[in-house]
């Protein structure tokens, strides 16, 4: 894919595979996976369970291994054998919001302890007082009272354990976040409050995230720019709102009509769309990654590129 030249690349995953298993077993999980992600922008990654989405948050993060590719932060190779400087540096700039704020979180530690983990790896310079205004100022940034610091997390409602989740990455101060999936356990209300705690944080700090999800209307609302991904293969990537009106991949808009409608009436006379990949006729040409409309990017052949962009003419 073409680096736009007037933005900063944070992020720039080239060619990447990871695999699971070995021999007979093996299992490849993402597949030759390709994209860039810009300082302080949000960018998301959709698909449904189990296409890949989340292995590439962890092998970002260096909690899976890589079996091919690079992942390049700040143009430095973070994935494979690094220097323990640089491993030093991806873990107090690089942070993970998990899906499960209640498996997340370690139920025997009180709060104070769970948020200022990173700090006593990261910052082992901090005094004990220094160290607790730091955990006081992050509670206060995520929503959440000072004196909740000597709690367990069993004491708290769902969403105030992802708050406590995003106070534990935030108070290392990172660059880049990675948001797996952040809001999936949460109820419809607590959701919007995450969302925009999450927006406003981004503007207050410019924080780079990258926002993994299997929700579409979701990701239109935070994203700058989204990437499909079925089956570890990035299939579709486009600014937010052209991927929504301009989807082009059958898969994108399968996912795009499994979206529910707030109109009763039009919810029940919506068609839902069924992907099969053996509708793609791939025996005299392999899919290339080809920018079919302007930084609108489609995983498919010439013929299918001509076809689809001939649609929204």
């Amino acid at each position: 894919m073409p680096e736009n030249k007037e933005k900063e690349v944070l992020l720039d995953v080239k060619n990447l595979e990871v695999t699971y298993g070995s021999g007979k077993k093996k299992y490849r999980a993402v597949n030759n996976a390709s994209f860039q992600i810009y300082k302080g922008e949000t960018f998301g990654l959709v698909g449904e369970s189990g296409s890949g989405k989340t292995t590439i948050g962890r092998a970002i993060m260096r909690i899976l291994p890589t079996s091919g590719g690079e992942i390049l932060y700040k143009g430095e190779k973070i994935n494979g054998r690094i220097s323990r400087e640089l491993d030093k540096k991806v873990v107090k700039e690089i942070q993970m919001i998990f899906q499960d704020p209640q498996a997340s979180l370690n139920e025997r530690a009180k709060v104070s302890y769970i948020v200022s983990e990173g700090l006593l790896n990261v910052r082992k310079d901090l005094t004990k007082a220094q160290r607790e205004e730091k955990i006081r100022q992050a509670l206060l940034d995520v929503g959440l009272l000072p004196e909740f610091a000597s709690r367990f997390p069993h004491e708290f409602s769902g969403g105030q354990r992802q708050r406590i989740g995003i106070a534990r990455a935030l108070i290392v101060e990172p660059e880049f976040i990675i948001a797996d999936e952040p809001i999936s356990a949460l109820d419809m209300s607590i959701r919007a409050q995450v969302l925009n705690l999450l927006r406003q944080l981004q503007k207050d700090r410019g924080i780079t995230y990258l926002f993994i999800a299997h929700d579409l209307s979701v990701m239109r609302y935070i994203s700058d720019r989204i990437a499909v991904i079925h089956q570890g293969n990035i299939v579709e990537l486009a600014q937010a709102d052209e991927l929504v009106t301009h989807a082009m991949h059958p898969y994108t808009r399968a996912l795009l009509s499994a979206i529910p409608m707030p109109d009763p009436i039009r919810e029940r006379e919506k068609k839902l769309l069924t992907y099969d990949p053996s509708m793609h006729d791939y025996t005299a040409e392999r899919p290339q990654w080809r920018e079919v409309r302007p930084e609108h990017y489609v995983l498919c052949s010439e013929s299918e590129a001509a076809a689809w962009s001939k649609g929204y003419e």
